[in-house]
């Protein structure tokens, strides 16, 4: 809602939206029947074909792992505000924020998580930690947070366009 509202401040380019609404989709999908029980057998089937059994167990709904790898893709969006607006001078600084934000954020809902799943107790608990066994899920989860926010600019670039009167932030 906070996007439609600023909308005629701020326009983001269709990129970021498109990254917004991605996130948000999973998340929802996700939201709905708990990242642990989320239907995701053929994604589980892909990442178990990648021989990253560390990060993507094939004895777990690896659901929640995708969704943190997906925070990260708000860092373009981050980065790209940040620029665009002139609140940093240069697009490296822009591309270091967003990551750093997402790392923070990642930090940041893994206590809220913990705090949650200790004032709660029992399988309510259990089910928002969704850890599944996982005595590192927490630093996996922020790890897979940084590493999308730094796989958002690899994989689409970081071609911010300072010109806010743009439509597009990638060239």
């Amino acid at each position: 809602m906070l996007l439609v509202f600023t909308f005629k401040k701020f326009r983001f380019s269709n990129l970021s939206y498109f990254l917004i609404t991605l996130f948000f989709m999973f998340h929802t999908y996700g939201g709905y029947y708990t990242f642990e029980l989320a239907p995701f057998n053929l994604g589980n089937r892909v990442l178990a074909n990648l021989n990253m059994d560390f990060l993507f167990p094939g004895d777990r709904n690896n659901f929640d792992r995708v969704g943190h790898f997906l925070v990260g893709i708000l860092a373009y969006p981050i980065a790209e505000l940040f620029f665009r607006k002139g609140w940093v001078n240069n697009k490296t600084t822009a591309i270091i924020l967003g990551i750093l934000a997402m790392g923070f954020w990642g930090a940041l809902y893994e206590v809220i998580e913990m705090y949650y799943a200790v004032l709660k107790g029992g399988n309510s608990g259990a089910a928002f930690l969704g850890s599944q066994g996982d005595i590192w899920d927490a630093q996996k989860d922020m790890f897979l947070d940084i590493l999308g926010a730094m796989s958002v600019f690899i994989i689409l670039g970081y071609y911010l366009n300072k010109n806010n009167k743009s439509k597009q932030s990638l060239n």
